[in-house]
């Protein structure tokens, strides 16, 4: 008892109620049952799996068992929220949570999509913990989120519901779950599946990791490998590609945030499916700019990139890693990366081939490799340049190792045919550039190597690269590189490297061999380069480097410029210090030749190293320098040689005694001034070489003495004719040289003699000048004295009879003589009569200067009496004793007074020999005064030296310069009072008014100054000197104020300390107005400029008033004394002489007066305007004063800058046209390379009063008022290219932009300023910077209305007058369309809508809105509607919730008169409703049906087209409304407007395959067309009865058609025949034919149908109009062939003959144009023409008329339909007789005409009724039904024959197959040829008659007609026909 009260035990009971269930379970008899009770019982009871009894959980196992059979039915739903409840429990064990795995993916499908997607928060809350607690239960939750995310629908994004999506998900608070879920869609993203079968049969995936991802990941993905994961046709299957834009589209929305998003939006931007990667590239967009991409994340990037081998992820695919280095190569971060950098370039580079281990991903081809590359590059590319100099260091040389393998991988130096395409041609050039900057980075470890081997590749791929690519400017640009590098850090080993490398390249010629022996030719050049590096990486005194220097000047005659200009830059020391700048100076400083940092090249050395003949050893004995082994090659380098050791030297020389001469641009310049006419600079020297002969070293000695040997060769080269610039090397060197140098080259002066003959006259004087200065040397053996001047004065003996070349020669041999005898009494050497006769030399040349005619004689002469007074050989007592003696000074006044310079030189040197109280020196000076006559400005400076020679002799310094031979100073007669005398009359004559002369005495005067400056009576009189040159300021002559500049400067300079202060004191008085005016009286109204000059009427500094002006406008009277002054004269002002390098500038810059203007600070803005006056001379003087006024002028700039802007400000606006020229030009020049802040607050009012000078009256200040917006305009643009990092971009368009937009700007009633205010906006547009976003809407709205606004007047005046000029609208339209197109505004509109975000959009919206409302003109409505096609294609994320409303707008403005406009917004519309929900779409489709069939004139059909065309591309769009679209596309592709036409058709054929739709929505398509047979428009009318039609063939075509189609087709088709006739109405009665003929059992049910098809057929028959008669009668008579129930042929019969009656009446038969026939084109099928063929009884092909108005055409398908009409079998005999006869008649009545067609239609006729009757009596022989008997059939027919002969091809071929269906016709007859009857070969004669039965007669006719055909016939196909009938006969 005790036992059967106790307690179940916890097990049994756990059974009990197992059991219980189970129970329940059984008796559950239905599916609904069952569902119900799983729903309480099934949670409950997986919860038993938890037992902790066996028995109970095997129990349960079991009932599952049972219950999995009984759920397999799909419709029995699951308790899926209680299933995912209890899987989400923390306590629920692994045996349960995967029982509730299984059943929640069986229920899942059971479910609605609904239902599915209010799961998705309960399935991912947890999520990242689920796959924690089990990677196999995390993968099927993860599974299950996959197949609930097609069901999920996002919100709009951007809108409140999308921001609230994280929270709805129930993500908010769960970032585990959000990152595990963004992690695993992005690995979602990279997955790849590709299903393979196995040996067994079956599918599976293959073992294959995909890229980017683990085997673990795999797993993950595909639930441990099983293909029905991803098998689509799996029910629980999922699309990959669907799955993937799913996924895309969640993770663009606001459930996750940039950070979780940022690698998956990576991931799908480089999916190969374009729908994922255009939502990746948006997401990335998005999210990447606000995503730290640090440390780590860049790591996880080159993870990504590069796999990972310990864990087994596969490197990604090309496409990923192109976008991922796109990213790194934005990351600074990146480049520190140093060994995943490496990996990067190593595995993109390398082939796959050649690497263990990689993947078929890391191994790119084709086009992918190719981006994968250029990422690579680009990304070296940031690293080369942004990383930092340590990283780029320990990079540097295995990225260079790689790139350079790559490059010689492609070949090298010129690359492989197979590689050579045009991309892997520009990626080359980018590794060049790439080698370049690594190796730039790290010079050591890549450059400085001892061999150079990198410098080396460099220039050998330099000569042998392509010159067609621009490889060479790439690899030009990386050695430009290297050698900024390598400049200055070369040891002396590396530098003798270099030089080897520099001078081969420099001797390589284009198409040479490699030097190397390499199996390739020089392409290019490579001197220049060359050249460079010689330039930059040695040191100047290299004497290597400046022959190549000299190789590049001189070494080839045609050398490129460059190469020349670089080579001479090299041999310049200030541009060789110009191009390498020292380090620690500033580079424009210019240091002087003794400067030790550029050293000047050994003069030694560098004469060893150019004329030894062993380089390197300079104590060799002399030689021939010109027979030297460097100028054997190059013999054009001698004389540049010789010029620069020249150089070298006497810089040298100089440096050595303590002269210096500047290290500038004109230090060559300078430099043979100083030799030439520096009188201490040629003391110094000669100095210098005086002590090199006595105790200088000898290896100095000899280099000079070598020099000169070169020089004295180069004058005698060429026999004779020398090699420039030898002989004056000789001469100048010669003319500083002590007897003791030049004493080796006095053993050689008969060499000189072929120099003298030469028939150059520079080289004759050269050589004649060497020559005096050798022969008279001590060292010259006598013996050669004696027989040259022997024979020189033979030569010169001979002038008078002296011609051509002879010429040359006596001009040589005199002036040999004329120096041989002036240098020798100049040394003081006796002249031994045996030598020369000077007294009969002096002679002969006196005769010549008198009688010559010769010029060259002449200037003998002249040169002769010039040195020979010089150095006192001729004195005036010899003139008495001499021929022409007495007259020598007249002969020299007369030439002088020509312009003769050496004559006027001549006469000063021969005063000279007078002495001071010799009448002739008096007379003499009288003669050159009288020499101010001369117009040559030039002689007088000759004057004013001859007059220095007359005056002072001797003592004038500068005839020193002419003793070139060592020797004592010469001594000429004291002068005491001469000179101050000359100095009295110059000045007294400087007063003068005469112009000549006061131009003459400012030269003279300035000359004596020069040449006598010394002396004491000049001295003395330098006060006066000084008032006439400044009265000579006023002078209109700029040369005779640049005379007086330069006087006044020497005046100062040769002054002592007391006088300079005196004469700085004097010029400032005069010019601050201390003391009374110089240069005479100036009132107010003095003209200061020349008439003419300046525009007279503005009172614009015209007059010494005006000038004056520029003080009152400062406000201080005293300026007008202080400064003004200046005004005095005009060029002081207008002449840049007073202000030049010679004078009034220097002195005031001197003279410390800068300070002046600290004291008057009003007139910085005045002064600085004035630097921009108009007028040049103005500016230029303005200039000058500035710059010698003002120090500093950038900090006087800073410091006085709001006062300078502000008075420009107000002057730009002034009432002279001057001033606001100046100003605008002023501001210009202000506000340029100053930073924004500085005139930030100015903007507004610039801009301002910029564009109202822009319309100013006179046009030069237009023009400078549009010059300072540019300027404007670039600061901006430049500005805002700035971006965000620049903090003036905003507030500088905060103050811009509102301006240009406004009625002053875009808007402005000037065409000026509103072009160049729209040019702005363009270019700031184009920048496309986020600091425009605020005013993208109001910019977008102002530039579609300017597109009307801006288009030229002339296109609205065409197009309202297009008629007169041959135009239409619609080409105008077109050319309006193009332009819009095309329109840089359009363009600019584009880039504004690339900024938009939602804020700009949303305001956007309503502004567009307007700018559509308010459009008037053309281009503005077209460019609205493009606006909204790219808002609904490029930017539809962002406008997809605002197209709506929009489309409203659209549906009213599409109704515009002018079709391209409404073409145009029809086509907008098209694109927005692809954005729209569904029901806006419907109605949308409505209205685009009213605005096709009730709108209003011929434009009916462009909207719908349009809109029709782009939403068809939308497919989805398109097939989702298809029953409202395709039955109006189908019936609207009938329009008979062919452009509305082509266009519904190509809708419909891209969405309808074949004519299955016709029959799915034909009743759709019937009721549509019928509810518009009775419009009003007949535009519409027709197009709904063709679309009838169409429907009507389409449904009977190759099928019959159903009672109910026959039913739904018959009224429509009736009504639509039952219109009165129009063109393409024969297409309708076509399908109604096609339709009676297939209705027959409509027809039988109803017979009233036939009786109505009977009634109009002859109604249409009976129609008049002439295009539709035939195809009227043909389509009766195709319905009379197969109808064959009842007789139609007497009706048809009399129709046909009313036709034939009136189209051919009796008498003289028709004439009708060949032209116009239809069948005289076409064979068979000519019908096809007329509306189509139909098939006769027998198969015949009746062809109809289409729509042509011919009559012979209607004549022929009435013959035709007659024919067709005649049923053999529905005829008796006899009355098929009649039918016969009466169609014979008819026939024969048509057959008369001439056209072809009506020819061909009886052929074709015949064909068909021969055929029938052949089948009939075949068919019924042997029966009684045959209708007629003998050959009264045949002949019937046979008579309806057309003629055998004549006719074209066609019409032949018709004729003899009607002749052969005949003949069948009479063999089916039984008729043969029988003997007695005529033969076959000839005709039956007129009087032939039959036999008794008649019967061989048709037989016999038709063999004739064949024999007549086939005699002329030459048609191979047309006899094959006639021979086949003939063969039948027989």
């Amino acid at each position: 008892m005790a036992s059967a009260s106790a307690a179940p035990s916890p097990e049994a009971r756990e059974l009990t109620l197992v059991s219980k269930v189970e129970l329940r379970i059984a008796l559950a008899d239905s599916e609904t049952k069952l569902e119900t009770i799983l729903k309480t019982y099934l949670p409950p009871l997986l919860l038993k799996l938890a037992s902790e009894h066996l028995s109970v959980r095997n129990k349960v196992i079991s009932i599952l068992q049972h219950v999995n059979a009984r759920i397999a039915p799909p419709t029995i739903k699951l308790p899926l929220v209680a299933l995912l409840a209890q899987f989400k429990d923390p306590s629920a064990t692994p045996l349960l949570r995967h029982f509730d795995l299984l059943y929640l993916q069986q229920g899942i499908t059971r479910v609605p999509p609904r239902e599915r997607v209010e799961l998705l928060p309960a399935v991912v809350h947890g999520i990242h913990g689920d796959a924690a607690k089990s990677v196999t239960d995390g993968a099927i939750i993860f599974n299950l989120v996959l197949r609930l995310l097609p069901h999920l629908s996002l919100p709009p994004r951007g809108s409140q519901d999308d921001a609230q999506l994280r929270a709805t998900l129930g993500l908010l608070d769960r970032r585990d779950d959000a990152s595990f879920l963004a992690t695993y869609l992005g690995k979602t993203l990279l997955l790849v599946v590709q299903s393979i079968r196995t040996s067994d049969g079956n599918l599976s995936l293959p073992p294959t990791v995909p890229p980017g991802l683990t085997s673990e990941e795999y797993s993950f993905l595909t639930l441990g490998g099983k293909h029905e994961t991803w098998d689509r046709s799996d029910p629980a299957g999922l699309n990959l590609m669907e799955t993937k834009v799913a996924i895309a589209k969640l993770l663009s929305s606001g459930a996750f945030t940039d950070d979780e998003r940022f690698l998956p939006a990576l991931y799908a931007s480089a999916d190969v499916n374009s729908r994922v990667a255009e939502l990746g590239d948006d997401m990335l967009k998005r999210s990447a700019p606000n995503v730290n991409i640090d440390t780590a994340r860049v790591t996880a990037l080159f993870d990504i990139y590069l796999g990972d081998s310990s864990t087994g992820r596969p490197a990604v695919k090309p496409a990923l890693k192109t976008k991922i280095l796109n990213l790194l190569s934005r990351s600074t971060i990146a480049t520190t990366c140093v060994g995943q950098i490496v990996q990067v370039v190593e595995g993109g580079l390398i082939h796959a081939s050649s690497e263990e281990g990689t993947t078929a991903a890391a191994a790119p081809s084709g086009r992918e490799a190719s981006k994968l590359r250029a990422a690579i590059f680009a990304f070296v590319n940031w690293v080369a340049k942004m990383g930092s100099l340590p990283d780029r260091q320990r990079l540097a040389p295995q990225l260079v190792y790689r790139l350079r393998d790559h490059v010689e991988g492609q070949g090298w130096p010129t690359m492989h045919a197979e590689s050579a395409s045009s991309t892997e041609s520009s990626q080359r050039g980018l590794v060049y550039e790439l080698i370049g900057l690594l190796a730039s980075a790290s010079p050591a470890d890549l450059l400085l190597d001892p061999n150079l081997n990198l410098v080396r590749w460099l220039f050998t791929s330099l000569s042998a690269e392509p010159s067609a690519e621009n490889i060479s400017v790439s690899v030009s640009e990386t050695l430009g590189g290297v050698l900024q590098a390598m400049a200055g850090a070369l040891d002396q080993e590396l530098q003798q490297s270099l030089r080897g490398l520099l001078l081969q390249h420099m001797s390589l010629e284009i198409g040479q061999e490699s030097p190397a022996g390499d199996p390739y030719k020089v392409q290019r050049s490579t001197r220049f380069m060359a050249v460079r590096f010689a330039t930059r990486c040695l040191p100047y005194h290299d004497v290597v480097a400046r022959w190549i220097c000299l190789l590049a000047v001189s070494g080839r005659s045609n050398e490129r410029n460059e190469v020349v200009e670089e080579g001479r830059k090299g041999l310049d020391p200030y541009w060789y210090q110009i191009l390498n700048p020292p380090s620690d100076t500033l580079a424009s400083s210019s240091p002087t030749v003794n400067d030790p940092r550029y050293t000047l090249p050994d003069f030694a050395e560098l004469v060893a190293f150019l004329f030894v003949a062993p380089p390197g050893n300079p104590t060799s004995d002399f030689h021939r320098p010109l027979q030297s082994e460097r100028f054997q090659h190059h013999p054009s380098l001698f004389g540049p040689s010789v010029a620069y050791a020249r150089r070298v030297f006497l810089a040298q020389s100089l440096r050595d005694v303590s002269v210096d001469v500047k290290v500038d641009a004109d230090w060559e310049r300078r430099l043979d001034a100083a030799v030439s006419s520096d009188e201490p600079a040629r003391a110094a020297l000669k100095s210098r070489l005086h002590s090199l002969v006595i105790s200088g070293p000898e290896r100095d000695r000899m280099a000079f003495q070598r020099l000169l040997q070169a020089a004295f060769d180069g004058l005698v080269a060429n026999d004779g004719e020398g090699l420039d610039p030898c002989g004056q090397c000789l001469v100048e060197l010669c003319g500083l040289s002590d007897d003791a140098l030049t004493a080796s080259l006095a053993y050689r002066a008969n060499e000189v003699q072929r120099a003298v003959k030469s028939n150059t006259v520079k080289t004759r004087e050269l050589a004649a000048q060497a020559f005096g200065i050798l022969a008279s040397h001590p060292s010259c053996p006598p013996e050669h004295v004696r027989t040259l001047a022997q024979a020189f004065t033979d030569q010169a003996s001979r002038w008078k009879s002296a011609v051509g070349s002879e010429v040359y020669r006596t001009h040589g041999s005199i002036l040999s003589l004329v120096y041989l005898v002036s240098r020798s009494a100049a040394r003081g050497r006796p002249q031994p009569s045996s030598l020369v006769d000077v007294p009969a030399f002096i002679s002969r040349v006196l005769i010549i200067l008198a009688q010559s005619r010769d010029t060259l004689l002449q200037d003998a002469a002249i040169l002769a009496v010039d040195q020979l007074s010089l150095f006192a050989v001729l004195m005036p007592s010899t003139l008495a004793s001499a021929s022409e003696g007495p007259n020598m000074v007249d002969h020299l006044v007369v030439k002088a007074k020509a312009g003769n310079e050496r004559a006027v030189l001549a006469l000063g040197r021969f005063a000279m020999t007078y002495t001071e109280d010799d009448v002739g020196l008096g007379q003499t000076l009288d003669h050159l005064y009288q020499l101010h006559e001369l117009r040559q400005v030039e002689v007088h400076f000759t004057v004013g030296e001859a007059l220095s020679c007359a005056a002072t002799g001797w003592q004038m310094n500068s005839l020193l310069l002419q003793l070139d031979v060592e020797a004592p100073r010469p001594s000429s007669s004291t002068r005491t009072h001469t000179l101050s005398d000359v100095l009295e009359k110059i000045l007294a004559d400087c007063k003068q008014t005469k112009p000549s002369l006061r131009r003459a005495s400012c030269i003279w005067l300035l000359c004596l100054i020069q040449y006598c400056g010394h002396l004491s009576d000049v001295q003395l009189r330098l006060r006066a000197c000084q008032s006439a040159f400044k009265g000579f300021l006023s002078d209109r002559d700029e040369l005779v104020q640049e005379s007086a500049s330069r006087g006044l400067t020497l005046i100062y300079e040769k002054g002592d300390r007391e006088l300079k202060d005196d004469l700085v004191r004097d010029l400032v008085a005069s010019f601050t107005g201390t003391q009374t005016q110089l240069s005479g009286h100036v009132d107010a109204e003095t003209e200061l400029f020349e008439p003419g000059a300046l525009p007279t009427g503005d009172g614009s500094v015209s007059t010494y008033k005006d000038i004056m002006s520029l003080a009152a406008e400062v406000g201080d009277p005293s300026l007008v004394y202080r400064f003004m002054s200046m005004a005095s004269s005009n060029a002081v002002w207008s002449s840049r002489a007073a202000f030049g390098r010679f004078g009034l500038g220097n002195i005031l810059s001197e003279s410390s007066t800068d300070g002046y203007l600290t004291q008057n600070p009003k007139l910085y803005p005045k002064l600085y305007r004035y630097r921009f006056d108009p007028n040049p001379k103005v500016q230029q003087s303005m200039n000058d004063i500035w710059s010698a006024l003002v120090k500093d002028p950038i900090a006087a700039l800073d410091r006085h800058f709001d006062a300078i802007m502000d008075d420009l400000l107000l002057s730009i606006i002034g009432r002279e046209w001057r001033v606001r020229q100046a100003s605008c030009a002023a501001i210009a020049d202000l506000i340029q390379g100053r930073p924004a802040e500085k005139y930030q607050t100015y903007l507004g009012r610039i801009w301002t009063m910029a564009f109202k000078v822009l319309d100013d009256i006179k046009e030069s200040v237009r023009a400078a008022a549009m010059a300072l917006c540019r300027v404007l305009t670039s600061l901006l643009v430049r500005s805002v290219e700035a971006g965000s990092s620049s903090r003036s971009a905003t507030a500088m368009l905060d103050n811009v932009m509102p301006f240009l937009m406004s009625p002053s700007g875009l808007e402005a009633s000037a065409t000026e300023v509103q072009a160049f205010a729209l040019d702005t906006v363009l270019r700031l547009a184009k920048t496309g910077t986020r600091s425009l976003r605020p005013f993208v809407p109001g910019l977008v709205e102002r530039l579609l209305g300017l597109l009307s606004t801006l288009e030229p007047e002339a296109v609205n005046y065409l197009h309202l007058n297009a008629a007169k000029y041959n135009l239409t609208e619609d080409k105008i339209d077109a050319a309006r369309l193009k332009s819009v197109r095309s329109s840089p505004m359009m363009d600019a509109i584009e880039r504004c809508l690339d900024l938009l975000d939602e804020e700009a959009m949303a305001a956007l919206v309503p502004r567009l809105d307007q700018a559509m409302r308010s459009a008037v003109g053309m281009p503005s409505k077209v460019g609205c509607s493009r606006v909204l096609v790219s808002l609904s294609t490029r930017h539809n994320q962002l406008f997809r919730r605002h197209a709506g409303l929009i489309l409203k707008t659209v549906q009213r403005t599409v109704r515009d008169r002018n079709d391209a406009v409404s073409s145009s917004y029809a086509s907008a519309a098209g694109y927005l409703t692809r954005l729209v929900p569904d029901a806006q779409v419907l109605e949308v489709e409505r209205f685009a049906q009213a605005m096709y069939f009730d709108a209003d004139g011929g434009r009916e059909g462009v909207f719908t087209q349009e809109r029709y065309l782009t939403i068809g591309s939308a497919t989805d769009r398109f097939l989702a409304a298809a029953t409202a679209f395709l039955p109006f596309v189908f019936i609207a592709k009938h329009d008979q407007d062919e452009q509305v036409q082509e266009r519904f058709a190509q809708t419909w054929d891209e969405h309808v395959g074949g004519t299955r739709a016709v029959l799915l929505y034909l009743g759709e398509i019937v009721g549509l067309a019928a509810s518009h047979l009775d419009s009003a428009r007949w535009v519409v009318k027709h197009t709904a009865a063709l679309g009838i039609a169409d429907a009507a063939d389409v449904a009977s075509q190759g099928q019959t058609l159903s009672l109910s189609q026959q039913k739904l087709l018959w009224p429509a088709l009736a009504r639509a025949l039952n219109e009165k006739t129009w063109a393409g109405k024969e297409r309708v009665l076509e399908a109604y034919v096609n339709f009676a003929q297939h209705s027959r059992q409509l027809q039988q049910q109803r017979p009233e149908v036939t009786a109505q098809i009977k009634k109009d057929l002859l109604r249409e028959s009976r129609r008049q109009n002439a295009a539709y008669r035939g195809p009227a009668m043909l389509n009766l008579g195709k319905f009379a062939a197969t109808y064959d129930q009842d007789d139609w042929s007497l009706v048809i019969l009399d129709r046909v003959g009313e036709l034939v009656q009136e189209l051919s009446p009796d008498g003289d038969g028709m004439e009708i144009a060949e032209a116009d026939d239809a069948y005289a084109k076409a064979d068979a099928g000519a019908g096809r023409r007329m509306g189509g063929g139909v098939t006769g009884r027998s198969g015949a092909t009746a062809s109809s008329s289409g729509s042509t108005s011919s009559r012979a055409s209607t004549l022929a398908s009435a013959i035709l339909a007659a024919f067709l009409s005649i049923h053999p079998t529905t005829l008796s005999g006899p009355d098929l007789s009649i039918r016969l006869a009466q169609l014979g008649e008819l026939a024969g009545r048509a057959g008369r005409s001439n056209a072809t067609s009506v020819q061909l239609a009886i052929c074709e006729g015949l064909t068909t009724l021969g055929r029938e009757l052949h089948s009939t009596i075949t068919r019924q022989r042997g029966t009684d039904d045959v209708p007629l008997a003998g050959e009264q059939p045949l002949r019937a027919l046979v008579d309806m024959l057309p003629a055998a002969e004549g006719g074209g091809s066609t019409e032949r071929v018709k004729r003899a197959e009607s002749a052969e269906v005949l003949t069948d016709l009479g063999l089916s007859l039984g008729l043969s040829l029988r003997p007695g009857v005529a033969p076959v070969s000839a005709e039956p004669s007129a009087d032939s008659s039959e036999d008794a039965s008649g019967s061989s007669h048709a037989w016999a006719q038709l063999q004739a007609h064949l024999l007549t055909a086939k005699r002329t016939e030459r048609d191979p196909a047309v006899l094959l026909v006639l021979d086949r009938a003939l063969g039948k006969m027989h």
